[in-house]
């Protein structure tokens, strides 16, 4: 099995234990049962992880967010789509084409996240996808523990949540009370019970993305409530959480989202409320995952 499926709890353990260099090494010094619940697991071989990233203006961090996907443990390829950034960003990912395991693409003109994610879902070929924002609100570090429920074969769909337990940058009241009302309806229309429908971690098996990704409309940050429905539409869909840290950036650090994208997200959680039309089970070779 690919070593890199170690998960990062590794690089803590005291020094003694530092020559361990396999998942299946810490597992039998760990035992099966602990080295579970501290994210330890075997990969499948061959398993890659798509790590979708949309970019917008983001040059002061567009290279650091990279380089900790790079470091998050797992084997992935890194699809970065700029959607139309005037701020450098541009030049600094024109700069790094070459890098075997980029792919990037560029919108001539802004489109909107929903626009960038649906471009790179078009080009991801992973095992499993996962959505990453550009700024350094949300740690790569954290994606062993999030897709372990679907390399188990619990889970389809893993939602990482920023109200579950792991810590989290206090910043705006109002934010978070709008993401508990927008999470609340959004559940009442998917009958789910999600604790963080807005996140930007979601992670999904291929055989879903390939429902929903050829189904997604928005362009903006209604993409959020959108893809949420037509995943919980899909029949027998399982759906995790998993607390992930969040850094949240304030206004003066760029962040981007507004009182205008809620009114939105109001929206498409009606829009969208009855998912996709004729969606139909996941087979079995679509839930192939084992630990």
């Amino acid at each position: 099995m690919n070593s890199r499926s170690i998960d990062i709890a590794l690089a803590a353990l005291p020094n003694p234990l530092d020559k361990i260099r396999s998942a299946d090494e810490l597992i039998e010094l760990l035992g099966p049962a602990v080295a579970r619940q501290l994210g330890v697991y075997r990969l499948p071989a061959g398993f890659v992880l798509s790590v979708v990233i949309p970019v917008f203006n983001e040059a002061k961090t567009v290279r650091e967010i990279v380089a900790r996907v790079r470091r998050c443990g797992l084997p992935t390829e890194i699809i970065l789509v700029d959607d139309g950034s005037t701020d450098g960003t541009r030049a600094i990912l024109d700069g790094m084409r070459g890098e075997s395991d980029l792919r990037i693409i560029f919108h001539e003109r802004n489109q909107g996240k929903g626009a960038a994610l649906k471009t790179g879902f078009g080009q991801a070929s992973g095992d499993v996808v996962v959505v990453q924002d550009a700024d350094l609100e949300y740690d790569p570090a954290d994606f062993p523990r999030l897709i372990q429920p679907i390399v188990e074969g619990a889970a389809d769909v893993v939602f990482g949540s920023r109200f579950l337990g792991d810590e989290h940058r206090v910043l705006y009241f109002w934010h978070s009370i709008g993401n508990y009302v927008l999470t609340l309806l959004s559940n009442m229309m998917t009958n789910v019970n999600l604790s963080d429908m807005e996140t930007c971690y979601k992670a999904m098996s291929r055989g879903v993305l390939k429902q929903v990704a050829p189904t997604l409309v928005e362009n903006r940050f209604g993409t959020e409530p959108e893809l949420t429905a037509k995943v919980a539409s899909i029949p027998g869909v399982r759906i995790y959480e998993r607390p992930v840290s969040y850094r949240g950036r304030t206004y003066a650090e760029g962040k981007k989202i507004t009182w205008r994208d809620g009114f939105r997200a109001l929206w498409c959680i009606w829009k969208y409320r009855r998912g996709i039309k004729n969606a139909r089970p996941l087979d079995a070779a679509e839930r192939r995952f084992t630990s």
